[in-house]
């Protein structure tokens, strides 16, 4: 796992939330859901390959 990942996830976090402030104030509250869902969908996508990984090695560590 590279650093790489960790911030990737900050910068869409940061910008997610300055995302979500501006549409709030700006009466879109409908918009900056979508925005955190959207989000919280790319970070999910780019975490699932690096969960499998650990599964895969705890199922090799225990020999399951």
């Amino acid at each position: 796992m590279s650093i790489q990942i960790i911030f990737r996830i900050a910068a869409v976090g940061i910008l997610v939330s300055i995302l979500n402030q501006v549409l709030k104030h700006s009466g879109r509250e409908e918009q900056a859901f979508l925005i955190s869902l959207a989000g919280l969908i790319l970070v999910l996508l780019w975490i699932v390959p690096y969960i499998y990984e650990l599964f895969q090695t705890i199922e090799q560590m225990f020999a399951l």
